[in-house]
């Protein structure tokens, strides 16, 4: 019982050390809210040609810091920020998050021509 318990103990250390050291994804605060389908903590790209209003399921999500590439994004689409902690989203005309042309604050939307947009980053406040 021993033996079960110190390897429980240790799996149990070793789990905490991973989540902390990883740190790429946002903890929710507490009552945390959804927009349109967009969870807290996330930046999400709707459909292009889909008002987030009158359909709540965006195609595209991202939850964590830095740049994310874009493909197969043409035209124009709505796009949320909705991170919280005054984290930002930029979007960026080349990949790898760089050449960022437009800044979005928390709970801002925009309202995007993605066709000449590569990257997407997420920035910690």
């Amino acid at each position: 019982m021993r033996k079960v318990m110190s390897a429980a103990a240790a799996f149990a250390t070793a789990a905490t050390a991973v989540v902390t050291m990883s740190g790429a994804a946002q903890a929710a605060p507490a009552g945390d809210s959804t927009v349109y389908g967009c969870r807290s903590g996330n930046v999400c790209i709707w459909p292009r040609g889909v008002e987030p209003f009158n359909d709540p399921h965006p195609t595209v999500r991202y939850s964590s810091y830095g740049y994310h590439n874009l493909s197969n994004q043409y035209g124009d689409h709505w796009v949320l920020n909705n991170q919280y902690g005054d984290a930002t989203a930029s979007l960026c005309y080349n990949y790898g998050g760089t050449n960022c042309y437009e800044t979005l604050f928390q709970d801002d939307w925009t309202y995007e021509n993605l066709t000449p947009i590569n990257s997407i980053t997420l920035n910690r406040p």
